[in-house]
This record gives C-alpha cells, sequence and structure tokens, in this order.
C-alpha cells in the first residue's frame, strides 16, 4: 500500500471519497436540472436579503457541526505556540488571499482569455478569492491527525482563524472583489458572514460549552459529535446537487471549464503549502508537530463557506458558485498529498 493510501485508510469513508461524491453530485444535478427545470428554478427565488433559503439552511447544517469542535477555551494556551500562530496568521490573512487573487487574474484573465469570456473570467475570479480568503476550520483536524500534528495547538489555531475570520473576511474580500472592479453589495456579504459564521460560530460555542459542562468532555467526543457525522454528509451532498442543477447548462455548454478552474486553485494550495512550510521549518525552526498543522491550514479551505456566500453574491447558476464548488472536488486529493509531503519530510 502507498504511503497516500494508508493515509487515506485513515479518514472517514466519506472523507476519504470526498471528491468522488462532488462528481456524483455533479452528475445527479445536471440530471435533475435537466428533468425539473422549471420547478427547481422556484428555489432560487426563495430568498430573503439576497440569501437563498434553501441553501441557507443546508449551509448551516454542514457547518453548525464543524463548529461544534472549536473548543475557544484552548486560547487560552496561545502563547505556548506564539510563533507557530504568527505563521498562520501571517499566511492565511497577509499572503494566501492576495496570491489566490493573483493566481485567478493571470489565469481565468490573460493565459486562458481565449477560453473564457471576460465576465465569467470575472466571476470565476471572484470565486477563487472567496476560496482564498477562507482558511480551513474543520477538515484541517484530519490533516493535522494524518501528520501526528499537535493537536492541542490545532484547536487554537482554528479557533483564533475563525475568530480573526469574523473581522476580517469581509474587508479583505471586498478589497480583492473591488480590486477587480466587481460591484459588491457589502449588506449581503456582511449577512451572509453573520448567518453562515457568527451564528453557528455561537451556537456551536453554546452547545460545546453546555454539554461538556453537563456530560463530560469524553461523552460530547465519543457520543455527540459522532451524530452530526450523517447530517452535515447530507446537506453537503444536497448543496451540491442543487447547485449543479442550476449550473447544468452552463457545464454541458463548457465542460473544460472545470479543468481551467481546477489548474490556478492547484497550484495556490501547493504554492501556500510550501511557503508555510518552509518558513516554519527553516526560519521559524518550529517543530514537525505545529510546523505541519500550521501549513496544512492555509493550504486546505474553508469550502462551505465559500459557497455559500459566493451563491448570495452571485447566484446558485453564477461562475462564482462554480469555481468555489470546484475548489471543493480538488480538497482531498491535492490535500492527501501535501499530507503524505509533510510526512515524508518529517524531521
Amino acid at each position: 500500500m502507498s504511503t497516500q493510501q494508508s493515509l487515506a485508510a485513515k479518514m472517514d469513508f466519506f472523507e476519504r471519497y470526498l471528491s468522488l461524491w462532488v462528481f456524483l453530485g455533479i452528475i445527479a444535478g445536471i440530471g435533475l436540472g435537466q428533468i425539473f427545470g422549471d420547478q427547481i428554478q422556484l428555489l432560487s427565488q426563495l430568498e430573503i436579503y439576497n440569501v437563498n433559503l434553501p441553501v441557507a439552511v443546508l449551509v448551516w447544517l454542514m457547518i453548525y457541526p464543524m463548529m461544534l469542535k472549536i473548543d475557544f477555551a484552548s486560547l487560552k494556551n496561545w502563547s505556548t505556540h506564539g510563533k507557530g500562530l504568527g505563521l498562520t496568521l501571517t499566511v492565511n490573512w497577509l499572503i494566501k488571499p492576495f496570491t489566490m487573487a493573483f493566481f485567478a487574474w493571470l489565469f481565468f484573465s490573460q493565459i486562458f482569455s481565449a477560453l473564457i469570456s471576460p465576465a465569467l473570467a470575472q466571476e470565476y475570479t471572484a470565486g477563487a478569492i472567496l476560496l482564498g480568503t477562507a482558511p480551513c476550520t474543520a477538515m484541517v483536524f484530519v490533516w493535522s491527525y494524518l501528520t501526528q500534528g499537535n493537536a492541542n495547538y490545532t484547536l487554537v489555531q482554528v479557533a483564533i482563524n475563525d475568530l480573526v475570520l469574523l473581522v476580517a473576511f469581509v474587508p479583505i474580500v471586498g478589497l480583492l472583489l473591488g480590486m477587480t472592479d466587481i460591484q459588491i453589495p457589502y449588506g449581503t456579504l456582511i449577512t451572509s458572514v453573520v448567518i453562515f459564521v457568527v451564528v453557528p460560530l455561537f451556537a456551536g460555542w453554546l452547545t460545546h460549552h453546555l454539554l461538556i459542562a453537563r456530560k463530560g468532555k469524553d461523552w460530547f467526543e465519543s457520543q455527540f459529535l459522532p451524530k452530526f457525522k450523517p447530517v452535515s454528509i447530507m446537506a453537503l451532498l444536497s448543496t451540491l446537487v442543487l447547485l449543479f442543477a442550476f449550473q447544468g447548462e452552463q457545464i454541458l455548454s463548457n465542460p473544460l471549464h472545470i479543468l481551467l478552474i481546477a489548474i490556478p486553485l492547484t497550484l495556490q494550495t501547493y504554492l501556500i503549502f510550501f511557503v508555510a512550510w518552509f518558513a516554519g521549518r527553516r526560519s521559524l525552526k518550529l517543530e514537525h508537530a505545529v510546523c505541519a498543522p500550521s501549513a496544512l491550514i492555509g493550504a486546505s479551505n474553508f469550502f462551505e463557506l465559500s459557497v455559500a456566500v459566493a451563491i448570495a453574491l452571485f447566484g446558485l447558476n453564477s461562475g462564482a458558485a462554480l469555481a468555489t464548488v470546484v475548489g471543493v472536488l480538488i480538497e482531498v486529493p491535492v490535500m492527501l498529498s501535501l499530507v503524505a509531503l509533510a510526512n515524508r519530510w518529517r524531521y
């Protein structure tokens, strides 16, 4: 068995085959869109403040179980790994969003300009920016486990990044989308962050705090959390099917665009990992158990939030929404390759 296969074998069944489920979601969504096109279109009209209600419910069901894992009590230990936290904050918020915007502009507006219209290139760029401005919240626990990362440090960095996301996501997205001449409805952007980050984050923290105080940490992690796994899975798959039901015509007419979107997203993922890894290893002299999760949190994305915000800002059948879903499609195979690299370069 290869290293990558042995790593994948340690993942949950759904996480291991995430790319397959996304691909099947594409097929199912396109098929449903062709069969029930007019009826499905009615769902796009169920909105409040430009936020689609069916999508909002599904995405909230995806995000809430992830927020349950975050332990803000761990923040008291932040000073123990100050250099690691400084690295992840620098890479995630001062480097990654801007390199993602650059790669998106370079490929969609320049290199692929003969294959992608200017309007569509702009939407794909917007979707890529949303991915690049949302560091991973859930899957990083998996990547940290597979690289034998420090579990306590991983908890702290996720909690701090989520708190930074509350204040940094809107201005950075607004800045980068504004530089691409995209008009930003800031009211919709702020509403999206409140619905898809603030509310589930607070609900997750409150549930985490109350249940651990009442039942204990062991019960919470072994009995309560696993019950939400099917909910999160079904919500993600339902969102993807719904999204591709609206995207069907665009995908069928431009199947090459899936590959074109995947290229800059993949290059960006490797770049961010290498920047964080070598900065942590050579400049900061971080131990492997801290360096690995620091590099992997930035390389991975909070794709659930990116998909939700893309839909809220640009619509279910937009190029921006499609670009964020391609990010989901490449997530597991690309990240498993980086996990394998991190383990091979263990020091």
